[in-house]
């Protein structure tokens, strides 16, 4: 499964789109859109753990374009913690979310670049995520 990582208003790499394919293993070639969610079972508002992040993937042609990555995080105190987006880069809408606002996706591009290089090392070197993918036409 080919997906494409050039040309987008951030610096996403070959070696984040690699993982993404291998995450995917067998996932039908005609399926229209996939959604990938990574989660650490053990994370929690008390104990904290990994964020949990969703990616969506949509085909264009013969590859997947990269529609969004979310990273949620639990916000608040004890019982009163809510899970909430606390970074989403929406490239079909062009926008940056954070705690903060909504922005010009470009404003997320140093965030992103940390992000990515996290999320990579959290899946490769430690492997916390159960990972669930679902596919939709």
């Amino acid at each position: 499964m080919d997906i494409n990582y050039k040309d987008l208003a951030l610096p996403v790499s070959q070696r984040f789109t690699a993982a993404l394919t291998e995450e995917l293993g067998n996932v039908s070639v005609s399926t229209s859109a996939v959604t990938l969610n990574f989660r650490d079972p053990s994370y929690s508002a008390e104990t904290g753990g990994f964020h949990p992040v969703e990616i969506r993937l949509e085909r264009r042609g013969d590859a997947f374009d990269i529609i969004y990555i979310t990273d949620f995080a639990y916000i608040g105190i004890g019982p009163f913690a809510e899970l909430v987006k606390e970074l989403d880069f929406d490239f079909q809408s062009g926008v940056f979310q954070n705690l903060h606002g909504i922005f010009p996706i470009e404003t997320g591009y140093d965030i992103y670049r940390i992000w990515e290089g996290n999320f990579l090392h959290y899946l490769v070197a430690l492997n916390p995520f159960e990972t669930i993918v679902s596919e939709s036409d």
